[in-house]
């Protein structure tokens, strides 16, 4: 398909800046730039795991996804995720955390770049399949659906790893809460000293 020029409407050609082959106007200086979408997914925690809802259209109708969305030229990526859940979940969520910024490559369509957050619930709200959902749920981590994207399931791993490093520094604090509860010993053991390489 023909693209045109939107200062003078001239059909676009072939050039070639900064080494990549772009449409640009043989007249002017307009250059048709290829950026990617933004959009969002929030994983919303809430008492027995996480939020998803299953799809009511394409693509992945019928499939589980992540609550989010693309992100307005006007909206902040925050704001947005937060619509967006309103809008899919019909509950409104407060964003608690950044899980990262990833690339979403497509060969059909034009590339995205994904904002994924940690969300809650406010204040004890329920969810509820807004439009574009046939159904949400609540899943425990450990009993997750298969996912519609490859993107969320790359959220929901990056998810899953930030969850470790907390679980992980909790066993140390109750390890120690367990020792100091212990009778004190009458003699301190000997320290060793630290070897040094």
């Amino acid at each position: 398909m023909g693209h045109f020029c939107v200062n003078c409407g001239t059909a676009l050609v072939t050039r070639v800046i900064e080494g990549r082959e772009v449409e640009a106007c043989p007249n002017d200086s307009f250059v048709l730039w290829h950026d990617p979408k933004v959009s969002t997914a929030v994983v919303v925690e809430t008492d027995g795991g996480i939020v998803l809802g299953r799809r009511s259209i394409e693509p992945g109708y019928g499939l589980w996804c992540l609550p989010g969305g693309f992100v307005n030229d006007d909206e902040d990526p925050a704001a947005a995720a937060v619509r967006e859940c309103l809008e899919e979940i019909s509950a409104p969520v407060e964003v608690t955390g950044l899980i990262g910024v990833f690339h979403i490559a497509k060969t059909d369509a034009p590339s995205m770049v994904g904002v994924a957050y940690r969300g809650r619930l406010v204040d004890g709200a329920r969810p509820s399949a807004g439009e574009e959902m046939l159904e949400v749920g609540v899943f425990p981590l450990n009993s997750l659906p298969p996912l519609a994207f490859p993107s969320h399931r790359t959220v929901v791993a990056e998810y899953l790893k930030s969850q470790a490093p907390a679980e992980a520094a909790a066993l140390p604090t109750a390890a120690a809460a367990a020792q100091s509860a212990a009778k004190p010993s009458a003699r301190r053991a000997p320290t060793r000293p630290l070897r040094r390489r």
